[in-house]
């Protein structure tokens, strides 16, 4: 018998990344409906696109096959699990050490002002336990670390747009000192944040 083979399994999204993001977005993995569509957070009942509009950090709701618009307001996407999709709330993918690695070396190379995990779900699966939603204490380089509430239809009764909004406020308040342009809270909008 032969040796056994090392297959590279493809990424289920490619991540959408560059040099100068403010913010770098990362979920737990691709969900099921995402992996079909080939898109970042495709299934409709997904917030992900409304609140990105909602808190500012994009002046338009975009639509989930325009994932890649989202450079042009220097916002990146990955997932800490790349090879495998499934739900937060079913069956997770396994996340190793190679994963938390290659997020890690990730931020490290392209640097954006903030990394944000998607879901609590995601954050705690990173540092390896519980945490609270908000800012964490830890940094990779000088990368802030946020940890927002999920924005699945799945995950509705611990939605928590409140944090969204404070997160989209400290990456405006970071930008404006970084003297870099950004977009107005509602801007083109008539939606009002939650109190």
């Amino acid at each position: 018998m032969g040796e056994p083979v090392n297959t590279v399994v493809p990424d289920v999204l490619q991540d959408l990344l560059r040099d100068e993001l403010r913010v770098v977005l990362c979920g737990t993995a691709a969900g099921t409906t995402s992996a079909a569509a080939r898109a970042y957070y495709a299934h409709q009942q997904n917030k992900f696109w409304k609140v990105l509009h909602a808190t500012g950090l994009t002046p338009e709701q975009l639509q989930p096959h325009q994932f890649r618009d989202l450079l042009q307001y220097r916002i990146g996407l990955t997932d800490l699990v790349k090879a495998e999709a499934g739900m937060d709330r079913s069956v997770l993918p396994k996340l190793t050490a190679e994963d938390r690695n290659r997020l890690r070396q990730s931020i490290m190379n392209f640097r954006p002002g903030f990394l944000a995990f998607t879901s609590k779900t995601a954050g705690q699966k990173y540092f390896g336990g519980k945490r609270d939603l908000g800012e964490q204490a830890e940094r990779i380089g000088d990368t802030r670390i946020w940890i927002l509430p999920s924005t699945s239809g799945a995950a509705n009764g611990s939605w928590r747009p409140e944090v969204w909004y404070r997160f989209a406020e400290e990456v405006r308040g970071s930008a404006g000192r970084r003297k870099v342009g950004v977009v107005p809270a509602n801007a083109g909008t008539h939606s009002q944040r939650p109190r």
